[in-house]
């Protein structure tokens, strides 16, 4: 390749890579909700190792008592963070109990849906073992009940 393409190419390459470092600095000035809200009313839980359990795989995204890691905090994940707290507020949020449908806990838990696998690998201690995911499970339903099966026609 001749001096006049290698130097062209290499030009190309360096606009792409400030490019790129303008878009990610840039974006950082779009701020994302980080707030916690007030605590408005708690479930009765069935034991203290039922809360336990709660708050270690769970109160990130389902309560107002939410640990923003560092990461929550650069854009682009911090995006994804936040609204993944917003949705899993809107789903369940512990902190403002009868907010979502705390009897469908127990079975996202046992079936492994909850807590996330993404969540998970960036937070091991909410990685229950099948012995506390049971008694977890346990404790969720003596708190909230199971959520009623429906019919298959519906």
């Amino acid at each position: 390749m001749s001096d006049i393409k290698k130097n062209k190419s290499r030009k190309i390459i360096r606009i792409a890579i400030y490019s790129l470092i303008f878009i990610f600095v840039v974006i950082q000035f779009f701020p994302v909700d980080r707030t916690n809200p007030p605590v408005k009313n708690e479930p009765t839980w069935d034991s203290p190792k039922t809360k336990g359990y709660a708050i270690r795989a769970c109160y990130d995204c389902h309560s107002n008592k939410t640990k923003w890691p560092l990461y929550s905090y650069v854009a682009p994940i911090s995006w994804f963070v936040a609204d993944h707290v917003k949705s899993g507020r809107e789903d369940l949020n512990f902190s403002e109990y009868g907010t979502g449908d705390g009897k469908e806990a127990a079975e996202v838990v046992e079936h492994g849906i909850m807590p996330l696998s993404s969540y998970i690998i960036l937070h091991p201690i909410a990685n229950l073992t099948d012995e506390e995911k049971a008694e977890f499970v346990k404790g969720l339903v003596a708190t909230f009940g199971r959520k009623e099966k429906k019919g298959e026609d519906d």
